[in-house]
């Protein structure tokens, strides 16, 4: 396969997935949601748990707002698609220190939660030939780690919150990169 295929490959995946905003959008609901949590009452542990459980929310949201967005999730004459799934599933292997930070100090677990979620973008900008992606993976994980070193535990709160308005920019931000894309496309 040739660079202009292969780049060619890369850019039907963009338009088709309009760059993942169908699962942008949905992180950003389920982040507000882990925000409220961490407002409760509960222990760190209690709050970690429940974050475990409504994040599992994100791929029957993600997939419902593929319907209303018009997104594809399968294209099965692109050879690079069953990627953009893997890249996805390489966040998985960070989990147990996700778990770990839940048993030894759950005081901190949302705010690694964030730095995992965050750096997983980071492919995505090389995969969907879209820069923002690298970016905010950058601003997500610092922005996170920064939070986590500088508010007391009653504040937490504020870290899922920072990381909803951070998705909900670069859903913005990725959107407007997926119609630049479009148009150029249909011109050539």
């Amino acid at each position: 396969m040739d660079k202009k295929t292969f780049n060619q490959l890369r850019l039907e995946l963009s338009i088709q997935a309009k760059n993942g905003i169908d699962f942008i959008i949905a992180a950003t609901v389920i982040w507000f949601m882990i925000a409220i949590i961490w407002r409760l009452s509960y222990s760190a542990y209690d709050k970690s748990v429940l974050t475990f459980i409504i994040g599992g929310l994100l791929l029957p949201l993600a997939w419902g707002l593929s319907k209303v967005l018009k997104t594809t999730w399968t294209l099965p004459n692109n050879p690079l698609q069953p990627l953009g799934l893997w890249l996805n599933f390489a966040q998985l292997f960070y989990f147990p220190f996700l778990v770990f930070i839940l048993i030894k100090h759950p005081d901190y677990f949302v705010m690694t939660y964030v730095i995992i979620t965050g750096a997983h973008f980071f492919p995505y900008a090389w995969f969907y030939k879209a820069p923002i992606f690298g970016i905010g993976a950058g601003v997500i994980s610092l922005g996170g780690l920064l939070l986590g070193l500088s508010l007391p535990p009653d504040r937490m709160f504020l870290i899922p919150l920072f990381m909803s308005a951070c998705l909900l920019f670069l859903t913005y931000l990725l959107y407007q990169n997926y119609l630049k894309k479009k148009s150029r496309a249909l011109v050539n």
